[in-house]
């Protein structure tokens, strides 16, 4: 893995550059969104495919026609100020990148405030993922929930998934942490059976207990009914997930597998996403 920090001048900002984390779990083919923001970043990265705009007065159709100069299909969903001086920040699909305000420069990476030690670029994400997760009703879940729950985290599982497996073993001890597990069904085309099991266990009468049947490795059966599966898969796709399982706290930060194979660490986590929310309320700092 390599990694590449820019710091601002003043220090309040710190950019980092950094090539996928091998995160362990099921990985599944990009999405279509994902491709087309990997087309414009080879594209840029190409002799002769630098990202220069036409003479432009506004940084926002500067940054879009230099986009789409690049690939002219680019879905680009916004263009706003950053706190990265002479940088705004673009929104394509479930991604951000940062782009000077000429059209000439394109960063990829996460954007970080030292001072509060804040994540600004997830903290962007979660606000958009928590708008699209909201909008699954319980209903529509599995849910393990304890007697008293602390705090919610939403999974997206695929009943073949080895990863997620291990997950679901230690369920009894995050549940016992006040953590309920809300999963959403994504099953993955690299396990071939797992859609139509995954179906099974939903038509289940106790799809709690079909569940923990088939993280056994038993046999769910060939049960069909209306179900959720296509919508779930949609919203997985919407927000970025490229494997499961894919964790996400509340308020739609994405938590890194190997802190939520721990439940005293997945709980940990939690606590600091909920503190570094009710600070960022408050307008203080931490």
């Amino acid at each position: 893995m390599s990694t590449r920090l820019r710091a601002t001048m003043k220090g309040k900002a710190i950019y980092s550059g950094l090539s996928n984390l091998r995160q362990p779990r099921s990985r599944r083919p990009p999405s279509r969104k994902t491709a087309m923001l990997n087309k414009i970043l080879i594209a840029a990265a190409l002799g002769g495919a630098t990202l220069t705009a036409h003479a432009a007065d506004n940084a926002d159709k500067a940054i879009r026609d230099a986009i789409h100069a690049l690939v002219p299909t680019a879905q680009i969903d916004s263009v706003d100020k950053s706190v990265l001086p002479g940088f705004y920040e673009v929104g394509i699909g479930h991604a951000v990148v940062y782009a000077s305000a000429d059209g000439k420069y394109l960063l990829q990476g996460n954007l970080y405030d030292m001072a509060n030690k804040l994540d600004l670029t997830e903290a962007r994400l979660a606000k958009s993922r928590k708008s699209v997760l909201d909008g699954v009703p319980v209903s529509k879940r599995i849910v393990f929930a304890p007697k008293t729950t602390k705090h919610v985290v939403t999974v997206f599982t695929d009943v073949d998934c080895p990863y997620c497996r291990k997950f679901h073993e230690q369920m009894a001890d995050y549940n016992k942490a006040g953590i309920e597990v809300q999963y959403m069904l994504f099953p993955l085309s690299i396990h071939p059976g797992s859609d139509k099991k995954t179906v099974s266990v939903w038509c289940s009468t106790d799809r709690n207990a079909a569940w923990n049947a088939a993280m056994l490795g038993k046999d769910p059966g060939s049960k069909t009914c209306d179900n959720p599966i296509a919508e779930t898969m949609k919203i997985g796709n919407d927000i970025g997930v490229n494997g499961t399982p894919s964790f996400y706290a509340e308020d739609g930060t994405q938590i890194q597998a190997q802190v939520a194979y721990s439940p005293p660490q997945l709980a940990a986590e939690l606590d600091r996403i909920a503190a570094q929310k009710k600070v960022a309320t408050s307008g203080g700092t931490q």
